[in-house]
């Protein structure tokens, strides 16, 4: 993975699963248990979701953006993971799965990196005003493949309870 968020050639994208939990334009930012985590003063530009098998480095779900049209919420998509996106949120490192069913363009790639440098601010505000201390940023691209390798397989039966609010 190349710093402007570009797989090499010669791998090929892992498909994967994903959940849509807050379709694009929604206003509404639903966690994976399903409970309203907080409404939004701008619409999520992408349908966000996560990934049914992989707990993330926070111990939830692993994040994934799907690029295209709008999905409804809870539908179930495979799609190809092209590159992950880092972010730091309250101290915790969390990857973002960036999937599309094609390449990404130049402009999807500046758009993705600079709606998270956005998104990691406005989340470091309502950790400030809910009193949640932590260093909040946007870390950059990395290989779809580092962010699934940083993740843990869920075991068929295991229930996912995260240990830290969102």
């Amino acid at each position: 993975m190349n710093r402007r968020g570009r797989e090499n050639d010669d791998q090929v994208p892992p498909s994967l699963k994903v959940v849509i939990e807050i379709p694009r334009g929604s206003f509404l930012k639903w966690g994976s248990s399903g409970s309203l985590d907080f409404i939004s003063p701008v619409p999520c530009p992408f349908n966000y979701g996560s990934v049914e098998g992989y707990l993330g480095l926070e111990g939830d779900l692993l994040d994934a953006v799907v690029l295209g049209p709008r999905l409804p919420r809870g539908t179930r998509v495979d799609v190809q993971a092209l590159a992950a996106i880092g972010l730091t949120d309250r101290g915790l490192y969390d990857d973002k799965l960036i999937c599309s069913s094609s390449a990404l363009s130049r402009w999807q790639r500046l758009f993705v990196i600079l709606f998270f440098r956005f998104y990691a601010r406005c989340k470091g505000l309502l950790n400030l005003f809910r009193r949640r201390p932590g260093r909040n940023a946007c870390e950059g691209w990395c290989a779809a493949q580092e962010a699934i390798s940083r993740a843990t397989p869920i075991i068929d039966g295991v229930e996912v309870n995260p240990t830290v609010p969102f």
